[in-house]
């Protein structure tokens, strides 16, 4: 036996780093098992190197308006080495940095492959060697993986999935993407900023099918003044990657041509079939179950994360996280609600919502008021020239409070915890913020006020 740890995370991503360190800080002896790299999907092939990608993009089609606002760039070009070493090194840092955060709270990490043998004891594979260790409790986030459609399988060199699409040697002249939900529209938008011809398919109605319809329809008109086509209501039947290029058909008989072919319909939980079937853990198809302290039906053991199959979010598992390691270090602490969990997109314009959105409302038959507030009529936003956008404010008129808000416009991901704060609040309460003049929030106080009236 190579060591006994009172609590064993197993997974580094954001929710089992997070779950590690606060464990070690309850007094915990520690161990962090990753198979890979410190950090998990999310530092290294996720939401780091995408929002990398991103402010790239981003500072690109900013340097190329730059005339709207005064200033005169002569050229403006995209150098997708530095790009890319940039990105690198970004997320090389913060491994160094999450390595050194967890030595400073005496967790020992372990690389390898951690296969749970029985309840208490874990068995780490690395480079054909074994260790076994010993947990008094035991906390499984190991993540999630790209969905691959059966028609589509992916080869990583033409039909690649997220993780592919963030480090591609040149930038492509043509992209197919299939699905527009969250990752598929953040790389359309690094993508189209760079210069490719970007096409999106999405079998539902509308981009953004997770948000209200009027997000999505936004997002859909911005995204063709990026020159992003959106096919939407349509599925994808095959693609050819023997013709040049490559040809995607979908099933309305149309067919588009693309260098590259990116698939992104959603992710799945990552478990290991072994530690399912050596705990006997208690499944939800592909997902683990566990009670609203994080615990699955083997007591002591937890899991968190994409693996539960709940938010897909760093910040989701993040916040569960600190419940199973407050309950894994002797606590009773129970997962409340999902709902002041925000949900971020990082497209152009970003879009940020918390709580129920409208068609939720409507669904379960609530009467609702709804205000608006808009971005072409806030200060900052016209200085900067950034003035597509709007925030919808939610009200349930039988509680007189706000139950849900959404954002889309410039950095609306930047409200989404102030918005959080929001939900639930008495008008009294509302009525006592003041909101600094000239700031983006501005256009937050005009929906509440929108909704509500005068305080």
């Amino acid at each position: 036996m190579a060591g006994k740890f009172d609590v064993v995370v197993i997974g580094a991503g954001p929710g089992g780093a997070r779950a590690a360190r606060r464990c070690a800080q309850r007094g915990a002896s520690v161990a962090l098992v990753e198979k890979e790299f410190i950090g998990g999907i999310c530092l290294n092939w996720g939401c780091i190197p995408s929002k990398v990608l991103l402010a790239s993009a981003h500072t690109l089609l900013s340097a190329k308006c730059a005339a709207e606002i005064g200033i005169d760039i002569v050229s403006a070009t995209p150098n997708w080495p530095k790009i890319q070493q940039r990105k690198d090194a970004i997320v090389a840092g913060f491994r160094k940095a999450m390595t050194a955060t967890a030595k400073a709270h005496k967790i020992k990490v372990i690389t390898g492959w951690a296969v749970v043998t029985k309840p208490n004891q874990i068995k780490v594979e690395s480079d054909g060697q074994s260790i076994e260790i010993e947990a008094e409790r035991i906390i499984l986030a190991t993540g999630s993986e790209p969905v691959e459609l059966a028609n589509i399988p992916f080869d990583s060199q033409t039909v690649i999935s997220s993780k592919e699409a963030l480090s591609l040697p040149q930038i492509p002249k043509s992209m197919v993407i299939i699905g527009g939900g969250i990752i598929g529209c953040e790389m359309a938008c690094v993508y189209a900023a760079m210069g490719t011809k970007v096409s999106i398919v999405e079998a539902l109605s509308r981009l953004l099918p997770m948000e209200d319809e009027w997000v999505g329809r936004l997002i859909e008109r911005e995204f063709k003044k990026l020159s992003i086509d959106s096919t939407t209501g349509v599925k994808v039947t095959s693609v050819d990657i023997t013709a040049t290029p490559t040809k995607v058909v979908l099933e309305n008989g149309q067919a588009i041509e693309a260098e590259k072919v990116l698939v992104s319909v959603g992710r799945k939980p990552t478990v290991d079939k072994k530690i399912v079937e050596a705990l006997n853990l208690k499944m939800k198809g592909p997902a683990i179950v566990v009670n609203e302290k994080m615990e699955t039906n083997v007591p002591g053991v937890y899991a968190i994360g994409d693996v539960i199959g709940t938010t897909f979010l760093a910040h989701g598992a993040t916040t569960e996280a600190e419940v199973a390691a407050a309950n894994a270090a002797g606590s009773n602490r129970k997962m409340t609600d999902y709902g002041l969990i925000p949900r971020v997109i990082f497209t152009f314009p970003e879009v940020t919502s918390v709580g129920k959105s409208e068609d939720t409302c409507k669904a379960e038959g609530l009467d609702i008021s709804v205000g608006k507030g808009f971005f072409k009529g806030n200060g900052r936003s016209v200085a900067h020239n950034n003035t597509v956008g709007q925030i919808r404010v939610i009200r349930d008129n039988s509680t007189n409070r706000i139950v849900g808000i959404t954002m889309v416009g410039s950095i609306a991901t930047e409200f989404a915890a102030f918005a959080a704060t929001l939900i639930g609040l008495s008008p009294e309460k509302l009525g006592q913020i003041t909101y600094p003049h000239p700031t983006i929030s501005e256009t937050i106080e005009d929906a509440v006020m929108d909704t509500f009236g005068p305080f």
